[in-house]
């Protein structure tokens, strides 16, 4: 008699669960992280880590290019920090090693005619000063890392095609979030063009407009390192028709300084993330971790502003830099809208920055040694 009555509150609760478990994970929004992703640490990889320490993120896939470090490089840098963190279920896709156009030889030309660039990424031929990163070597070669070397490998898929069948798989449901050079995104949409239109939104970290900078950045103020790198990808991309555009740019990141007061704080965790960060972050700006962690919760950018922007590729002086317009004045040649964070709590960014730094990785397996 009292059979029927369990039985069906039984499959009431299953199906109960089966719709919340159903419901939660469509509720994840997905991503795709192309980064130039120098490591251990820095801004790029800690970028990468905001995106996996949130439960709320599905991350399909981490496309590398060359930017701050050559490419392959880059791609074993993340392939261990993945290890440690214990989620080599990402895949890590390698993507562009060279810009489209823009070659060392092409910039030491320029530097003879219109003087000297500071920072060249994967060209410098000095290390920058920390012992850790920024040794230059060739393209192909890939060091020995002080955080060990993966024993995990990259997918055999390249950047562009990975990006394609992402978005083709998930329509209008995949943010392309973009912390390096946009040479992978630009190629994606030279295959095909639907990539822009099929993407939810385009997230990037990079471009300068009239930042406050340091005295010997002054001059510089219009060139910023991930457009400069590749200036053919940033039209490209900033001429695609996508259904939203926002650029985190200098302006606003080097309002964003990572203390070490803030490490040490993170390194009180036993968390691997935390633990990753205590032993190898240092003080910098947080580029690129504004731009995702203002992606997970926009209420960190407390104003904005809209404009068109595009990027100055014709070789003359003023290659690389950034051009904007207020809507109205721009020339109409396919500029699109771009939505470009002012202002921030500051606070709200650091104590979320904590808080995820410090969590467990949300689905990890037990991390590598």
């Amino acid at each position: 008699m009292h059979f029927r009555p369990l039985l069906s509150l039984a499959v009431f609760i299953a199906l109960f669960v089966s719709f919340a478990s159903s419901a939660n994970g469509q509720a994840k929004r997905k991503v795709i992280i192309d980064q130039d992703a120098r490591g251990p640490a820095t801004t790029d990889q800690q970028s990468i880590l905001v995106f996996l320490q949130s439960p709320e993120v599905e991350t399909l896939g981490i496309t590398v290019v060359s930017g701050d470090m050559w490419r392959d490089e880059e791609v074993a840098h993340t392939l261990r920090m993945l290890e440690i963190v214990g989620r080599t279920n990402i895949p890590v896709v390698p993507g562009a090693v060279f810009p489209l156009i823009n070659r060392e030889e092409l910039i030491l030309r320029w530097e003879q005619l219109y003087g000297k660039v500071s920072y060249k990424g994967a060209w410098n031929k000095k290390p920058l000063g920390d012992g850790i990163r920024g040794v230059y070597h060739g393209p192909y070669e890939v060091p020995q890392l002080v955080e060990g070397n993966p024993t995990t490998k990259p997918s055999s898929e390249d950047a562009a095609h990975f990006i394609i069948r992402m978005v083709h798989k998930y329509p209008h449901q995949v943010t392309i979030y973009a912390g390096g050079p946009l040479t992978n995104i630009a190629q994606a949409i030279s295959i095909d063009p639907a990539v822009s239109d099929l993407a939810q939104e385009l997230v990037v970290m990079g471009g300068s407009i009239a930042p406050v900078v340091p005295p010997d950045w002054s001059t510089e103020n219009r060139r910023e390192f991930n457009f400069w790198w590749d200036p053919e990808a940033v039209h490209m991309v900033y001429t695609a028709p996508w259904h939203k555009i926002t650029d985190t740019t200098v302006d606003i990141s080097v309002k964003t300084w990572l203390k070490k007061a803030m490490i040490a704080e993170i390194a009180k965790s036993p968390n691997p993330a935390a633990l990753y960060l205590a032993k190898y972050a240092d003080e910098e700006f947080r580029w690129d971790e504004l731009a995702a962690a203002a992606w997970l919760d926009p209420s960190i950018i407390t104003k904005e502003t809209e404009l068109y922007m595009d990027m100055d590729y014709s070789h003359g002086p003023g290659y690389g830099n950034t051009l904007v317009w207020m809507p109205g004045s721009q020339p109409g040649l396919g500029e699109q809208l771009v939505h470009v964070p002012l202002e921030l709590n500051l606070e709200k960014f650091d104590k979320m920055f904590i808080e995820l730094m410090t969590r467990p990785t949300p689905g990890a397996h037990a991390p590598a040694q």
